[in-house]
């Protein structure tokens, strides 16, 4: 079972709600890293395509439109298919 949670395509109404719009944005090219969470982080993907794998857990494809938990502590591989851009709030 995946630490990570996706909500695929939330309304404008559910994003409002959540305050995506004043979220810092992040962008990053095609590319391979890993990655650790110290904190909860949640991101609305706005462009681009990746696969994250957990420390231990199966691949988790992320893209355009999906509202994204990433769980404190988390350690994992990010791999960017196509240029991603995204909002996120961490905490």
């Amino acid at each position: 079972m995946s630490q990570i949670r996706i909500e695929a395509h939330p309304d404008a109404a559910r994003l409002a709600k959540l305050g995506v719009e004043s979220w810092p944005e992040w962008e990053k090219e095609a590319s391979e890293f890993p990655w650790q969470y110290a904190e909860k982080e949640t991101s609305y993907i706005l462009e681009g395509r990746a696969v994250v794998t957990p420390e231990g857990g199966q691949p988790v494809e992320i893209g355009k439109g999906n509202l994204v938990r990433f769980p404190s502590e988390l350690a994992c591989v990010w791999k960017i298919i196509e240029p991603l851009r995204k909002r996120y709030r961490i905490g």
